[in-house]
C-alpha cells in the first residue's frame, strides 16, 4: 500500500507538467484497475504532510474516478462493498478538515455520490452531518455545511418528481430544526466577535452557507419549518443586508466574507420574489429599500461585483412582477434608477480598460453577447430592458435624456460616447438577443439605423478613433446584425474586413466575430445575405490574414487562445464550399495541418480545436472530390500522430473526418492505409473511452462496405459483431450500436451472415427489454427492414433466426415493436425502407403467406399507412459538417424519389399515384403474375375495400 501511494503520489505531480502528463495519465489508469485504488487517493488528500499540489491532484483524481466508476447504468455500485462503505464513512470528516480548494473537489466527488445513493442507500447521512455541528467552532461547522451545500444544491436545477420530494421532506425532518438554530448560533457569534477579524471572518461564512441552504432548502417547494420562522428570518436578512464593520474597510480586491453574504441574500430574495410572491409579498418593498441602500452604498471596485449583480437581479425580479412594478413607474424615481444605478454600472471602469489592455482575449469573452453573466453591464441591462418591458415610451424618454448627455460629452471623451452607446443598446432591443441573428426585435420609439449613421459609422472607419470606440461600433453592427438590409451590409462589410487588419487584439478579434456572423446570417427565405458569390473575391485575402493572426504566436496556448479567429475562418470555408479550390486548397491544407502539429501537443481550448476540425470538414466535405487535392494523403500524415500518439481529446474528431473520406470516396475499395485503421479500430481499449463510440462506429459503419472481402478472408466479422454487442448493452451507446449492424446486414450476404445472425437477432430482442426507448425502437424496427427489405435475406430469414432464439416470438415483436413503431418513422430514407420491406414481405414471404396469415392483412395496412401520410420534413444541421447526413438511398438500387414529395390533401384517400407507389404497385404485379395470382386471392380475402381499390389496378 505504501509503495503504491508513493507511486499514486509521483504519478500525480506528473500529470500536472505539460510534457510527462499524457504517460502518467495513462499509467494512472492502470492503476486506476487495481482494487481500493479511490481509497488510495483519498489516503494522499488526507495526508497534510504532501505538499498542496499533490493532494489538490489527488482530490480532482478522485472526483473524477467516482464520476465515472461509482456506479453503472443500472445504478449498480462498480466498486466493492467494502469500497463504497469506506468512502462513505471516511469522505465527509475529510472534506470538513480540508482546505477550501480540495473541499471543492471533493463536495463534487459527494454530489456525484449522493446522486446515486442519497438519500435510501446512504440514510445516515443527515444525521451524521447535525451531529458534527459545533456552535463553537466556525470552522468545523462550515465544513459540514459545505458538505450539506454540495448534496442539497443539487436540487437547484431539478424539475419535481415524487422521488425528489421524498428527498427534500427527509433532509427537512432531520435538518431543518437544526438550520434555524444555527441561523441563531451563527447571529450570536457574529455580534460577540464583531471585533475579532479571525472569527468574524469565520461566523460571517457561516451565516452565508445557511444562507445558500435556506435556498437549497426552498428551491423545490416552501417547507414547513421555513414557512413557520419566515419572519424571524427575514428579520435576519435585514439585519446582514445592512450591517457594516469597519474591519472590512480596506482596500480588497476579492469579495470579503460580508460581501458574500449580502449577495447570497439578494439571490435568495430573488427566488422568494419569484416563486413565493403570495407568502413573501409583505416583505418585498422593505427589501427593495434595503437592496437599494445597498447598491447605493457601493463603490466601483472588484470586490463588490457580484454583490452588485446580485442586487440589480433582485430588482430586476421586483419588476417582472406586476403588482410591484409600480413602484418604479414615474419618471422622477427611473431617472433616479438610471442616475444612480444604471449609468454607475454600465460605465466603463479603470479595471474594464486595463483588462481590454492587458487580458484582451478575457475582455472579449467578458463582454461578448451572453457571455458575460455576471457582469455589472449585463446585471444592468438586464433590469433596464426589464423596465423597458414595462413601461416602454416612458423609458426610453428617461434614457434618451442620459443618452444625448453623454454623446455631447463623447465628442471629447471617448469613455462618455461608450457610455452613449451601451444605454442605446440596452434600450433598443427587446427579447432575447439570439445567438443566429442577434436583435431580432427593436425598441419601435428608436431607428438604430439612424443612430448607427449620424453617431458610430465614423468610429468604424476612423484612423484616430480610439480601440474601445470601434470595438462599440463593430459591436453595434454585430448586435444589429437583422436590423440591416443587404445593400446597408454592403456598404458596412468592406470596414469590417478592413479592422481585421488593426494591431489591437480585441478589435481584429471583434471584427472577425462580426464577419462570421454575418456570413451565417440568413433573410426570411432561408438564403445567406452574404452567399459564396459575394465573398468570393475577398476569401484568399481574408483566409491568408486570419490565418496569420492565429499563427501570430506560434506557442501551443497562444495559437489556440482565440477560438473567434478559428471560428471566422471555418464559416469562410463553409460558405466557400467549393469555391475554396480558388483560395488554393493545399496552402489551406498546409495552415491547418500546421495548427494541428501544434495544438496536439497541449489541447487547451476545446472551442478552438472544434472550430479547427469543423474547418477541416467543410474542405473534405466540399473539396473531396476536386482533382486538383489529394485530401486523403494530405491529411494522413498529422492524423496518423494524433493517433500514434493518443491524443485523445483529437481523436474523435479524427475518426469523424477520415469517415467523411469514406463516405465520400465513390471508390469501392478501402483507400491508402485505411486497413491499418480498421485494425486499430477493432482494438477493445480504444472503446474504452465513452466520447470515443459515435466516431469511432461512424467510421467503422463506413469502413466496412470497402473492407469487406477482407473482413471476410481475415475472419473480422466476429470482432465487429462483439463491438456491436457491447454498444448494444448500453443505452447511451445502443444507437452507435445499430449504427455497425446495420452496415454489416447491407454489405454481407447471407451466406456471410447466417453463423452469426441467431446471436444478433437474440441481443436485439433483449435490448428491446432493457432499453424500451421510442428512440431504441425506432432503430430495431430500421433494423428489421433493413433485413426484410435486402435481396437475399427478406423477412423469412429473420423470422427463421428470430424462431432458432425462441419459438413464437416473432408474432409478439412483429406486432407490438415493428408495427406501431414502424408507423413513427420520420426521415424519409426510412420510410422509404419500410415501404420496401413491407412490400417484398406481401409479394415473397411464405411465413406471411401461410403462417401469419392476419399478419399479411396488416402489413398491407401499414404500408397503405406509410404511402398517404407524408413524414416530418427534420431541421437543418447548422454548423456541425461533421455530423452524419442523411442520404437518401438504401443501397438497393431502388432510385424513386424521397417519400416526403408525395404530399396528401386531408381529404383525399388515394389521389393520383406518385412514383414510389407506382414501384410498389409494379413490383406487386410482377409477383402475383409470377405466383399464379397468389396476391390477387390473398387480397380478396385479407384486406379491406379501401385497400383492395388500391391494389386493384396491378391486380387486374
Amino acid at each position: 500500500m505504501a509503495t503504491d501511494l508513493v507511486q499514486i503520489a509521483q504519478l500525480l505531480n506528473l500529470t500536472l507538467d505539460a510534457k510527462q502528463h499524457r504517460k502518467a495519465e495513462a499509467e494512472l489508469k492502470i492503476l486506476s484497475e487495481q482494487p481500493n485504488y479511490s481509497l488510495s487517493l483519498l489516503t494522499l488528500v488526507h495526508d497534510a504532510t504532501k505538499p498542496t499540489q499533490t493532494r489538490l491532484a489527488a482530490a480532482l483524481a478522485f472526483k473524477n474516478f467516482i464520476r465515472h466508476n461509482w456506479v453503472n447504468e443500472d445504478g449498480s455500485h462498480k466498486l466493492a462493498a467494502n469500497e463504497v462503505e469506506t468512502i462513505k464513512k471516511e469522505i465527509v470528516g475529510m472534506m470538513i478538515e480540508a482546505p477550501s480548494q480540495i473541499q471543492a473537489q471533493l463536495g463534487e466527488a459527494i454530489s456525484t455520490i449522493a446522486d446515486s445513493d442519497f438519500w435510501e442507500r446512504w440514510n445516515s447521512l443527515t444525521k451524521d452531518l447535525v451531529s458534527r455541528l459545533s456552535p463553537t467552532s466556525f470552522k468545523q461547522t462550515n465544513g459540514v455545511l459545505e458538505v450539506a451545500h454540495s448534496i442539497f444544491g443539487r436540487w437547484r436545477p431539478l424539475f419535481s418528481s415524487n422521488d425528489l420530494n421524498r428527498e427534500v421532506l427527509h433532509v427537512v425532518g432531520v435538518f431543518g430544526d437544526p438550520f434555524i438554530q444555527m441561523l441563531g448560533i451563527a447571529d450570536q457569534q457574529i455580534g460577540a466577535n464583531s471585533g475579532n477579524e479571525a472569527e468574524l471572518r469565520g461566523w460571517l461564512t457561516t451565516m452565508s452557507l445557511l444562507v445558500k441552504i435556506f435556498y437549497d432548502l426552498s428551491c423545490q417547494d416552501l417547507p414547513p419549518v421555513i414557512e413557520s420562522n419566515l419572519q424571524s428570518i427575514t428579520v435576519l436578512l435585514h439585519k446582514y443586508l445592512s450591517y457594516t464593520n469597519p474591519i472590512f474597510d480596506g482596500e480588497e480586491d476579492d469579495p470579503t466574507p460580508l460581501e458574500n453574504l449580502k449577495s447570497d441574500i439578494c439571490e435568495v430574495l430573488q427566488l422568494y420574489t419569484n416563486k413565493y410572491d403570495d407568502d413573501f409579498n409583505p416583505y418585498v418593498q422593505k427589501f427593495t429599500q434595503d437592496v437599494w441602500n445597498v447598491l447605493s452604498s457601493v463603490g466601483p471596485e472588484k470586490r463588490y461585483d457580484i454583490l452588485t449583480c446580485q442586487a440589480l437581479k433582485f430588482l430586476t425580479a421586483v419588476a417582472s412582477v406586476s403588482r410591484h412594478a409600480q413602484i418604479f413607474s414615474d419618471e422622477a424615481t427611473l431617472g433616479t434608477i438610471v442616475e444612480k444605478v444604471i449609468i454607475p454600472n454600465v460605465s466603463l471602469r479603470e479595471s474594464d480598460v486595463e483588462m481590454f489592455e492587458d487580458e484582451p482575449i478575457e475582455f472579449i469573452r467578458h463582454d461578448l453577447e451572453g457571455s458575460d453573466t455576471d457582469s455589472r453591464r449585463r446585471a444592468s441591462t438586464d433590469f433596464l430592458q426589464k423596465l423597458l418591458g414595462n413601461f416602454e415610451m416612458l423609458v426610453t424618454q428617461v434614457v434618451f435624456k442620459y443618452i444625448n448627455h453623454f454623446l455631447e460629452q463623447g465628442k471629447s471623451d471617448w469613455k462618455a460616447k461608450d457610455t452613449a452607446v451601451y444605454l442605446f443598446l440596452a434600450i433598443a432591443a427587446k427579447g432575447a438577443v439570439t445567438a443566429s441573428h442577434g436583435v431580432k426585435t427593436v425598441n419601435s420609439h428608436i431607428n438604430v439605423v439612424d443612430f448607427f449613421t449620424q453617431h458610430i459609422a465614423g468610429d468604424l472607419v476612423g484612423r484616430d478613433s480610439h480601440p474601445i470606440a470601434k470595438v462599440d461600433a463593430i459591436k453595434y453592427l454585430y448586435n444589429f446584425r437583422s436590423q440591416l438590409d443587404k445593400a446597408q451590409w454592403a456598404a458596412a462589410m468592406q470596414p469590417l474586413i478592413q479592422n481585421l487588419g488593426s494591431d489591437n487584439y480585441v478589435v481584429y478579434t471583434y471584427a472577425a466575430i462580426a464577419v462570421e456572423r454575418v456570413l451565417y446570417l440568413t433573410d426570411d427565405s432561408g438564403q445567406h445575405i452574404f452567399p459564396r458569390a459575394d465573398i468570393q473575391p475577398h476569401a484568399r485575402e481574408l483566409l491568408e490574414h486570419l490565418f496569420s493572426l492565429v499563427e501570430k504566436d506560434a506557442s501551443p496556448a497562444k495559437l489556440q487562445e482565440n477560438e473567434f479567429l478559428m471560428r471566422c475562418i471555418m464559416r469562410v470555408l463553409i460558405v466557400l464550399k467549393e469555391g475554396a479550390a480558388e483560395c488554393g486548397i493545399n496552402n489551406i491544407l498546409t495552415h491547418l495541418n500546421g495548427i494541428t502539429n501544434i495544438i496536439k501537443q497541449n489541447p487547451s481550448n476545446p472551442r478552438f480545436y472544434y472550430y479547427h476540425f469543423e474547418a477541416m470538414g467543410a474542405l473534405v466535405r466540399y473539396c473531396s472530390s476536386l482533382p486538383q487535392v489529394d485530401l486523403i494523403s494530405r491529411l494522413w500524415e498529422p492524423f496518423a500522430l494524433i493517433l500514434t500518439e493518443d491524443v485523445s481529446e483529437f481523436i474523435p474528431f479524427v475518426f469523424q473526418i477520415f469517415s467523411l473520406l469514406l463516405e465520400l470516396n465513390p471508390t469501392a475499395q478501402i483507400p491508402g492505409d485505411f486497413k491499418a485503421l480498421l485494425e486499430l479500430v477493432l482494438t477493445p481499449t480504444l472503446w474504452d473511452t465513452r466520447g470515443n463510440a459515435p466516431p469511432l462506429s461512424r467510421f467503422l459503419a463506413a469502413i466496412i462496405p470497402k473492407a469487406a472481402q477482407a473482413i471476410v478472408l481475415e475472419n473480422k466479422l466476429e470482432a465487429v459483431l462483439l463491438i456491436f454487442q457491447r454498444l448494444l448493452a448500453s443505452k447511451k451507446t445502443s444507437q452507435n450500436a445499430f449504427d455497425i449492424i446495420d452496415s454489416v446486414v447491407t454489405t454481407f450476404p447471407a451466406e456471410v451472415l447466417e453463423p452469426f445472425f441467431t446471436n444478433v437477432v437474440g441481443l436485439v430482442f433483449d435490448s428491446v427489454q432493457k432499453h424500451p426507448s421510442d428512440s431504441h425502437k425506432l432503430r430495431v424496427a430500421r433494423f428489421y427492414h433493413l433485413v426484410s427489405a435486402k435481396p437475399g435475406l427478406g423477412a423469412d430469414f429473420f423470422i427463421k433466426h428470430a424462431d432458432a432464439v425462441q419459438a413464437n416470438v416473432f408474432t409478439p415483436f412483429y406486432l407490438q415493436v415493428i408495427r406501431p413503431t414502424t408507423a413513427l418513422f420520420a426521415k424519409p430514407v426510412d420510410r422509404k425502407l419500410a415501404v420496401v420491406s413491407y412490400t417484398k414481405t406481401l409479394c415473397e414471404s411464405e411465413a406471411f403467406a401461410t403462417r401469419y396469415a392476419k399478419g399479411w392483412g396488416f402489413t398491407c395496412t401499414n404500408l397503405l399507412d406509410l404511402l398517404k401520410n407524408p413524414p416530418r420534413v427534420a431541421a437543418g444541421l447548422g454548423d456541425e459538417l461533421l455530423v452524419e447526413n442523411d442520404v437518401d438511398d438504401i443501397g438497393f438500387g431502388i432510385g424513386f424519389t424521397p417519400l416526403n414529395t408525395c404530399k396528401r390533401g386531408p381529404t383525399d384517400a388515394y389521389p393520383e399515384i406518385t412514383e414510389i407507389e407506382k414501384w410498389v404497385g409494379q413490383y406487386v404485379k410482377e409477383a402475383n403474375a409470377k405466383t399464379n395470382g397468389q396476391i390477387t386471392r390473398f387480397a380478396q380475402e385479407r384486406l379491406a375495400p379501401e385497400a383492395q381499390q388500391f391494389f386493384a389496378p396491378y391486380l387486374a
